[in-house]
């Protein structure tokens, strides 16, 4: 499952520079699939064709925010969630809304860095 990112979190951004595939942003800040991997041209979401340059509305503007589509809990990259492992208030945590088999989760991950 992908990894979210609770209210809890203090915004300290240890986990941005740790995640694999950029799928982490910082607060207010919008995102786009190619950014930190190597996406090209358009990627099929849930059947829909998307421009990987398109910018995209931020998740949060509290709060650190992780992009449920780009996180494959550092799967081919490391044991475990990175995130998870430098946050110093323990609230990168699985999310129970996205569960998702880790031969998806490698799936994303091969998609991202071919």
């Amino acid at each position: 499952m992908a990894i979210i990112i609770t209210d809890e979190c203090i915004n300290c951004g240890a986990c941005e520079p740790e995640c694999p595939n950029n799928a982490i942003y910082e607060s207010g800040a919008e995102w786009a699939w190619k950014d930190g991997n190597n996406l090209t041209g358009s990627i099929d979401i849930d059947g829909t064709s998307t421009d990987v340059s398109a910018r995209f509305e931020p998740v949060s503007s509290d709060v650190y925010y992780i992009v449920t589509g780009k996180c494959t809990e550092c799967v081919g990259f490391h044991e475990e969630p990175q995130c998870a492992a430098v946050c110093p208030v323990d609230c990168c945590l699985p999310d129970p809304e996205n569960v998702e088999t880790k031969e998806r989760l490698t799936e994303k991950k091969d998609r991202m860095h071919a």
